[in-house]
């Protein structure tokens, strides 16, 4: 979910060079002796019983271009994330730290390729093969090769609408019954909006039933869909909107997977500029509460849309993830990852 937001870091940060910018892009990032940063804001009681009162944030790595997409593995008890501009995954392990796991991740063409080439949104089939929303491919792919032994092949799942490229597929969440859903901004065209290969006129959110190859266009009205979630009982489906003049989160009812009309969940386009971020990814908890990124860090609604408070990261903040047992909140915040305790 890299977003025009990375741009308008410049207005906040300047030109400013990253700590561990100057590393060899296959070399591992490692992790940081740095005290917890940031902060966690308390607007609810109903929060501690998601993020308990001593909770802190943990930088566990640092010094990449921008981090994305993360997932955790539990077959290797591992996370995964996306550095997009440098088209990698990267692997985080207890005890071991940060390295390379895959190179190339998005863009797999031969000639020069500038902007965003890189995997964006990671998920799990229910075959644990690792799907990729591939920026640079501009497809949703599939790893050939099992997750313990990766590879740079890919399979496409699926690459167009109507015959039509995607613009950049970007974040995606399966349903119980295997269906794909996912996004597709243009935030991995090297020209954006204005890219002369962009050939869907819209920023669409699709499907791709389970056992298919094939597109369906679920929602052509939101400007710049972002992360996508399922309520726990798939009753509803969210979609963040990371357009600075309508910086909102969607809520949509589904009918046998298909989305009724939709509502805004929150609105947040007020606080764009006076803290970095938009609406980006998000998880939902097991509880049904939503781990959201935005304006700030992590928003925490529950279910009803209510804020019970955020994770103040302090940095533009892309995307967030639990591990299996929903013991810790993994978070993708520009140059870092971070953790925060839950239980």
């Amino acid at each position: 979910m890299r977003t025009l937001l990375y741009f308008s870091l410049l207005v906040f940060i300047g030109c400013q060079p990253k700590p561990g910018s100057d590393k060899n892009e296959g070399s591992p990032a490692e992790q940081s002796d740095a005290p917890p940063f940031g902060h966690i804001e308390r607007l609810d009681p109903e929060l501690d019983q998601l993020i308990p009162q001593t909770a802190e944030i943990e930088v566990l790595s640092e010094g990449y271009d921008w981090t994305e997409g993360p997932l955790w593995l539990k077959s290797e008890n591992m996370l995964l994330f996306s550095d997009i501009p440098k088209n990698s995954i990267f692997k985080w392990k207890e005890g071991e730290g940060a390295s390379l796991y895959l190179k190339p991740s998005g863009y797999t063409g031969n000639s020069r390729r500038e902007g965003e080439p890189g995997s964006n949104g990671l998920l799990l089939n229910q075959q644990n093969q690792l799907i990729l929303c591939q920026h640079g491919d501009r497809q949703i792919g599939r790893m050939t090769s099992a997750v313990d032994n990766p590879q740079a092949s890919f399979e496409t799942i699926v690459d167009s609408y109507k015959g039509k490229r995607f613009n950049s597929p970007n974040d995606g969440t399966f349903s119980n019954s295997g269906d794909l859903y996912f996004t597709d901004p243009p935030y991995g065209l090297e020209g954006n909006m204005d890219d002369p290969s962009k050939e869907i006129p819209f920023q669409g959110v699709y499907r791709v039933k389970a056992g298919t190859n094939e597109a369906e266009l679920l929602i052509d009205s939101i400007t710049r869909p972002n992360g996508i979630a399922l309520s726990p009982d798939e009753s509803k489906l969210y979609v963040a909107c990371s357009d600075p003049e309508k910086a909102v989160w969607y809520v949509y009812s589904l009918e046998n997977g298909s989305p009724g009309q939709g509502s805004i969940f929150y609105d947040a386009t007020g606080l764009v500029g006076s803290e970095k971020g938009l609406p980006d990814g998000m998880k939902t908890h097991s509880s049904g509460a939503i781990f959201a990124t935005g304006p700030g860090g992590v928003w925490i609604f529950n279910a009803g849309g209510k804020v019970l408070g955020k994770i103040k990261t302090g940095q533009a903040t892309a995307n967030c993830a639990f591990d299996t047992a929903e013991n810790y909140l993994y978070i993708t915040a520009d140059m870092y990852i971070l953790r925060v305790k839950l239980t």
